[in-house]
């Protein structure tokens, strides 16, 4: 960063600077933790050596601090993937339950763009598809932290939501599906995809009320990969370049995540480990009614604080199921 001319390429430039802070995410918590660790070594010498009661009892509530702290530094090791620290793209599909999936998918996203703000990740929208009547269909971002991926990952799949339907004039419970599916973001050296193998359209599409910019011009990019089938859509970059750079990225991961699927035989389904975006295949489940509690499948977490968990308090199910991924890989 400190040659000449670093920032005559803004995008290469860019990239490198988020590296930079991937890496400091990694150190700098664990350099941090060190040195706290000394110092309050250091002060329970003296303060043993002096016999004073009041700053032993003191430090005793800094040790325990620091040890909740080395169990962040221990969870942030097991983000150790080989992707686990890039952005990520992020997308929501309302399944089974029409305008009650919708609407759920529209609570989903209120509840992830919260725990973004609270990890300070920076977010975009890409493409998206309002429901009928209400919420939205589907929803496609582009998430970007470090460890975005990593963490977001331990939420693919189907979300199932129990409640009495506020669409329902006869206000019986009813039960819906979303799912939310998680990519790599591969950087530009890494792409792979030849465009002989793409079918590339440019379409005008309405970026909001009024309709500026890109319905006058057709900027909107719609990829199709024709070796595998695979379609991707990018709606609201501001040049044509911009939704055809992004759109290859989000196929070329795409493609990367069904190759390693084809290679593990874990999976034969395009979306991973959700499967049919219907009961049955739910990684977890929010009850609103009769009882109130949201229980993760994989790991049996569960909480009954839901107002909790809908206003983005994810980081205990994301521990649980990194601790679950990483105790049934050492059996493995």
């Amino acid at each position: 960063m400190s040659k000449p001319g670093f920032w005559d390429r803004p995008e290469a430039a860019q990239a490198v600077v988020s590296q930079l802070s991937a890496l400091k995410a990694v150190v700098e918590p664990v350099e941090e933790m060190l040195r706290e660790v000394k110092d309050v070594a250091e002060l329970c010498e003296l303060a043993a050596d002096e016999g004073d009661a009041d700053e032993l009892t003191q430090l005793e509530e800094d040790v325990k601090a620091l040890d909740r702290r080395c169990e962040q530094v221990e969870l942030q090791g097991l983000l150790a993937g080989p992707q686990d620290m890039r952005n990520c793209f992020f997308a929501i599909h309302a399944g089974a339950g029409g305008t009650e999936s919708c609407d759920w998918a529209s609570m989903l996203l209120r509840m992830y763009t919260r725990f973004f703000d609270a990890n300070k990740f920076k977010y975009e929208e890409l493409d998206i598809t309002p429901g009928e009547e209400a919420g939205i269909r589907s929803i496609q971002l582009r998430v970007i932290g470090p460890f975005a991926f990593g963490k977001l990952s331990c939420e693919t799949g189907v979300h199932r939501l129990v409640r009495i339907s506020p669409f329902d004039s006869q206000k019986r419970r009813h039960t819906s599906f979303a799912a939310v599916d998680v990519l790599p973001e591969l950087p530009e050296t890494d792409l792979t995809l030849k465009e002989t193998d793409c079918d590339i359209e440019y379409f005008r599409r309405s970026s909001g009320a009024g309709g500026q910019n890109v319905n006058k011009v057709s900027t909107a990019v719609r990829i199709r990969h024709i070796p595998t089938g695979i379609m991707v859509e990018c709606v609201n970059e501001r040049s044509q370049a911009q939704n055809k750079r992004m759109g290859l990225a989000i196929l070329q991961s795409k493609i990367e995540r069904m190759e390693q699927e084809k290679r593990d035989k874990e999976m034969n389904k395009l979306y991973g480990d959700k499967g049919e975006i219907a009961w049955g295949n739910q990684i977890r489940s929010y009850v609103l009614q009769p009882y109130q509690m949201v229980k993760d499948h994989r790991t049996d977490h569960q909480t009954g604080n839901v107002d909790a968990v809908l206003d983005g308090e994810l980081e205990p199910f994301i521990e649980s199921y990194l601790r679950h991924r990483a105790k049934s890989k050492r059996k493995e």
